[in-house]
């Protein structure tokens, strides 16, 4: 049969009417077309659900890659103290996270406190918590307050170069407190001598070293030599900079570091994490108890167990001179400074995630880089605090 007829209305008729005459019921076609329909409307929806579906994935996929590209960034700055440990913190953080980047600069508690202040940074850092002017100043300039979270606990310890001497020294509170304020000039002085019972001391001038930047190192220092001498708390009192009676000034424990080993007969302070990692030799210093003891992990969870039970609401709190006979007497927490308020929603996200994340997996990271891990009592208080960021 030609194109044209097969396409012809009258032929279409035909067709139509010797199929009705084979069926005894002609709606029989009729619900067969319809069911076909039906078939076809499914399918055809099924098919527009999984194409829906794949680009749903496709989005969420080009989304996540465009995130890892084009990080969220937050920034911070503050203390040294604690820089190995937020440096692992923040890269472990990433890997899990690819769509948030942290960015530290490790510049100091002083600095950390001042950019925070200064709204220059989206939170900051510092080993000493900010006092009430430092608080009010904050609320004043930014409109809200500024919350403190414990991170971990680290310590100060004394470094000395007292040529022939290779051991560990033993220092008294009033030995250390006289030897900053320049009372005790002589390494064989009976105030070191007498602690040190068969150790050779010269009668060489000792050269006290200190930090000449605004250091959280130098608050814990400083803290410590308050609560044990009344002349110190007098004079120069304690603070991440103060006005040294005596000494020379180097920059961070690099600085630090570097003048005692250049300079015979010198005595200066570090980060413990800094001695640990660089060989440093370090001395033992006398606690509350009576106790001569040397700073590591458990000494310094020792000396954070007291007040890990009475901790303050705002965390503020200090940990030097500790009481307990295994207590390492120049411990501290050290603190990250999170605004209140944070106006931009997905950094206030990032930076609850990030804190709630740190209490738990972060913790694990402590102990390898030679810090002491947050008490428990202090880590559940610390969760129900990361409600206060809005």
């Amino acid at each position: 049969m030609e194109k044209e007829q097969l396409n012809h209305p009258a032929h279409t008729f035909l067709i139509f009417n010797r199929l009705t005459r084979r069926c005894n019921n002609p709606v029989t076609i009729r619900s067969q077309s319809e069911e076909y329909l039906d078939k076809f409307r499914i399918r055809r929806e099924k098919n527009l659900m999984k194409q829906f579906a794949v680009l749903a994935v496709g989005i969420l996929v080009l989304g996540a890659i465009i995130g890892a590209q084009n990080p969220l960034l937050i920034n911070g700055a503050g203390a040294t103290f604690p820089y190995p440990i937020y440096s692992k913190w923040f890269d472990e953080y990433h890997k899990k996270n690819a769509s948030i980047q942290f960015n530290y600069q490790s510049v100091g508690s002083g600095a950390g406190i001042k950019q925070t202040t200064e709204g220059t940074v989206d939170f900051g850092a510092t080993d000493g918590p900010m006092n009430d002017d430092q608080l009010k100043a904050f609320r004043d300039k930014r409109g809200s307050g500024i919350l403190h979270f414990p991170t971990v606990l680290g310590a100060a310890v004394p470094t000395y170069n007292v040529p022939g001497v290779s051991g560990a020294l033993n220092f008294t509170p009033d030995a250390l407190a006289g030897i900053f304020l320049g009372k005790i000039t002589k390494w064989n002085d009976p105030a070191i001598t007498g602690a040190n019972k068969g150790v050779s001391l010269p009668a060489n001038d000792i050269v006290v070293v200190h930090r000449s930047d605004g250091s959280g190192t130098t608050y814990i220092w400083t803290d410590y030599l308050s609560k044990v001498s009344d002349e110190w708390k007098s004079k120069v009192s304690k603070g991440t900079s103060v006005n040294w009676p005596v000494g020379l000034g180097g920059k961070g424990n690099e600085g630090v570091t570097g003048l005692v080993k250049q300079t015979p007969n010198s005595i200066g302070y570090v980060e413990l994490i800094y001695a640990a990692q660089n060989n440093i030799p370090y001395g033992t210093v006398k606690n509350s108890s009576g106790s001569f003891v040397k700073a590591d992990l458990a000494s310094v969870s020792a000396a954070a167990a007291g007040a890990a039970k009475d901790m303050p609401e705002d965390f503020r709190v200090s940990i030097t001179n500790a009481p307990g006979k295994t207590a390492y007497p120049i411990s501290s927490f050290t603190w990250l400074l999170i605004p209140e308020k944070i106006q931009d929603a997905g950094k206030r996200d990032a930076v609850k995630g990030f804190l709630k994340w740190m209490l738990a997996d972060g913790q694990n990271y402590a102990e390898a880089l030679s810090y002491a891990k947050l008490p428990k009592e202090v880590i559940e208080k610390e969760k129900k605090a990361i409600n206060g960021i809005q």
